[in-house]
């Protein structure tokens, strides 16, 4: 079955088994009502920004409500935001990135294992594939310089691989700049913009934050190539404050640690690996399944190139 067949009827799947009901029909608990969502992935609020990069703005999806409970719990836990160094893989402090942020626990609550699952149902990726959820905070002059995320190093692609997608959540609105930019992107040339975007927004295309939204965008290819259209920045905040929660999603499973690959151990990381290598797929996709000299393959016991 082709690939856009399958998504279609995954989507209707969705529509029927997930029927969306109108909050004024229904009375519940403040607390329930954020709970309410779940799962429900409503294609209808999702736009298509832009093909290269592949990114997609859902309107609304973060309830008020649950956008403020996501600031409650990170507020007085905020460390300085780090990077990724590029060769060891390390976290560093850079001039780069100058806001605050911490992460949150998966299925910390049960709110958050509702936007997690939500996540889930948007993106086709399983949960186990997504690192925990940044929440950030920028104040006035703070800024994440334009940048890849994507990794350069190999040490954290020994972990999940690259991160394939990112969902970028507004949890507030900023009064003037915080917008994210793609300066790389197609779209930068035929957006229109007026004096109520920042001069960093008019270096790419830009997504204003506005809470409750949701930008996903992919930093890899369909062949899973890295996507040098992918990069992004966060422009300074000029007026008021922004905060957000990021979620990055990787290839394959972010909770199974691949450092006992490096380690030499012989083993498959996929259960389908001996089905795969008996229809001949070491051969035909070798990169996959034996691995490069950038990266260890997933099912290298199957395909007999190592020894347990």
């Amino acid at each position: 079955m082709e690939c856009r067949y399958f998504v279609a009827l995954c989507l209707c799947s969705m529509l029927v088994n997930f029927p969306l009901f109108s909050c004024s029909t229904i009375r519940l608990h403040p607390y329930k009502k954020i709970l309410q969502k779940k799962s429900v992935f409503d294609p209808t609020r999702v736009t298509q920004l832009s093909w290269n990069p592949r990114a997609f703005l859902y309107k609304g999806f973060l309830s008020d409500e649950e956008c403020d409970h996501l600031i409650n719990l990170a507020r007085d836990k905020l460390e300085k935001s780090m990077v990724a160094d590029n060769e060891s893989g390390k976290s560093i402090e850079s001039e780069v990135r100058t806001s605050s942020g911490m992460f949150i626990g998966k299925a910390q609550d049960e709110i958050v294992d509702n936007i997690e699952a939500r996540i889930a149902a948007w993106t086709f990726l399983p949960q186990e594939n997504g690192e925990s959820i940044q929440i950030l905070h920028y104040e006035h002059g703070q800024k994440y310089e334009p940048h890849f995320d994507y990794f350069h190093d190999k040490a954290n692609q020994e972990l999940g691989g690259h991160r394939v997608v990112t969902v970028l959540m507004y949890l507030s609105n900023v009064e003037k700049g915080g917008e994210t930019v793609f300066p790389n992107s197609e779209g930068k040339t035929i957006q229109p913009k007026d004096d109520s975007w920042s001069d960093c927004a008019k270096n790419g295309y830009a997504v204003k934050p506005q809470k409750g939204d949701a930008l996903l965008f992919f930093s890899l290819h369909p062949d899973a190539t890295t996507d040098t259209n992918s990069l992004h920045g966060s422009c300074p905040v000029i007026e008021g404050e922004k905060w957000s929660a990021t979620k990055w999603i990787h290839v394959r499973s972010f909770e199974k640690s691949l450092k006992h690959a490096a380690s030499g151990d012989c083993v498959d990381e996929n259960e389908n690996c001996p089905l795969w290598a008996k229809a001949g797929e070491c051969e035909k996709n070798p990169v996959y399944m034996v691995g490069s000299e950038g990266s260890y393959g997933f099912c290298r016991k199957s395909c007999k190139v190592c020894s347990s």
